[in-house]
């Protein structure tokens, strides 16, 4: 990864930091205030955002350092191990979130101040919204997976603070009808159905950070453009070419490819396998992955 890309990621996290913790503070504050669950849990979720991007930042910092003795294939590991923390991380706090709602759901619920939460709905919506599209846009500027993992986020958080603001709409209007007495149910079965839909992001992160510690096969569009790629060389070579494993790594992709020399053949030159090296290396380049290609001599 270029120096560029390394520091707009830097930018793209501590502006990601920096949100974060206006949302935290207002979000613990104004839900301690009404009595709202789900600010709180909103509030929460924008702490725990924070420290995850804090922990992005250094991450960040300590993947880009080179190769030596303590690690000889690099850091680029560290990348999908912070993306499983932050996975595991937020499916806890949903999770717990989920139990709180339905305890509150068998113990009469919860009465809310519904004018100052909608008021700070509102806010949160636009705050969260315009902060989810600058980290979209530097994501598609400059693609990182800690990047992608903080879109994912506020993703969430932007969903959520909807969620909320039209949750309290739905409860306002609760108090000026015949059903006014199950308005204090409204919090609770909001917590209880966000917490179902938001669930599955935060184990689709951590599955997928941990399909990349485990050396798993990376996606299937990445696995037919490198299949396609070791094809075309293949037509191009005299020496067959066979992939011998693919997997992606944070920012990295791994390719080991055999090079196959027939017995009775004079030995391969250095050329054909710089030649194959380039073919590769020329096909491979549209991924927005650094790539990290091993060629083998099979005979």
């Amino acid at each position: 990864m270029s120096v560029h890309t390394k520091f707009n990621e830097n930018r793209a996290l501590a502006f990601s930091a920096l949100f974060a913790s206006i949302f935290a503070g207002g979000g613990l504050i104004v839900g301690l205030l009404v009595g709202s669950l789900v600010i709180m849990f909103d509030g929460v979720y924008s702490l725990v955002s924070l420290l995850l991007t804090l922990l992005s930042l250094v991450a960040a910092r300590y993947i880009k350092k080179p190769s030596d003795a303590q690690f000889p294939f690099g850091r680029a590991l560290f990348e999908p191990a912070v993306i499983a923390v932050k996975g595991a991380v937020i499916l806890l706090i949903v999770s717990y979130s989920l139990y709180s709602a339905i305890g509150a759901m068998f113990t009469g619920g919860r009465a809310v101040d519904v004018s100052i939460a909608t008021a700070f709905g509102v806010i949160n919506v636009i705050g969260c919204g315009l902060a989810w599209w600058c980290m979209l846009s530097l994501r598609n500027k400059h693609f990182s997976g800690l990047i992608d993992a903080e879109v994912k986020q506020w993703q969430m958080d932007t969903l959520l603070s909807v969620a909320v603001t039209a949750g309290f709409v739905v409860a306002w209007l609760m108090t000026l009808t015949p059903l006014a007495k199950y308005a204090v149910y409204a919090d609770p079965m909001m917590m209880l159905l966000m917490s179902f839909y938001f669930i599955k992001v935060p184990f689709g992160m951590l599955r997928s950070a941990l399909r990349e510690i485990f050396l798993m096969a990376p996606s299937k569009e990445i696995c037919q453009t490198v299949d396609q790629t070791i094809t075309v060389t293949n037509k191009d070579s005299q020496q067959e070419i066979e992939l011998a494993g693919v997997v992606k790594v944070g920012h990295e992709l791994w390719v080991d490819v055999d090079l196959h020399v027939d017995d009775s053949s004079e030995l391969i030159s250095r050329d054909d396998i710089e030649q194959a090296r380039q073919r590769i290396e020329t096909h491979l380049s549209s991924l927005p992955l650094k790539l990290q290609l091993t060629i083998n001599i099979a005979s």
